[in-house]
């Protein structure tokens, strides 16, 4: 494994969490939002990360990183509310309000924002072991 792959690595974990954080915010944008059916209502999303593998390694593979693959719907099950007077309730007065659990939501915006953070130290450290290795040679 090359020390430059020290990066590559904290780079792909700190782009997984950018993905991660982004999602938090539209699920927490969209945490008050109500729907005529329960079809349209927002559904809170969650990013599928998969380790990436480097194949040069044969079957000792070194990680290479962290990747989002995917991003998948919640499948809890959105809440209904009587409310005749709202303009986009059904015909029996229901309007459905997203499944986003706001809770869940911040701890997960605070997880990721560490992890990103983590990543960023990796990086400030190797580059620092990088710059005093240089200096040994002057």
């Amino acid at each position: 494994m090359s020390f430059f792959n020290i990066f590559d690595i904290s780079g792909s974990g700190m782009n997984a969490q950018s993905v991660r954080l982004n999602i938090v915010s539209s699920n927490l944008a969209n945490a008050q939002s109500v729907a005529g059916s329960a079809a349209q209502a927002y559904r809170a999303r969650h990013p599928v990360f998969t380790t990436m593998l480097n194949e040069q390694f044969g079957s000792d593979a070194a990680s290479a990183g962290v990747a989002v693959t995917d991003v998948i719907e919640s499948q809890v099950a959105v809440e209904k509310r009587y409310a005749p007077d709202n303009p986009i309730a059904d015909k029996d007065g229901y309007v459905y309000t997203s499944n986003v659990n706001t809770i869940e939501e911040m701890a997960n915006m605070i997880s990721a924002s560490r992890s990103f953070q983590q990543n960023v130290e990796v990086i400030e450290t190797a580059k620092q072991l990088f710059l005093r290795t240089l200096m040994l040679g002057q």
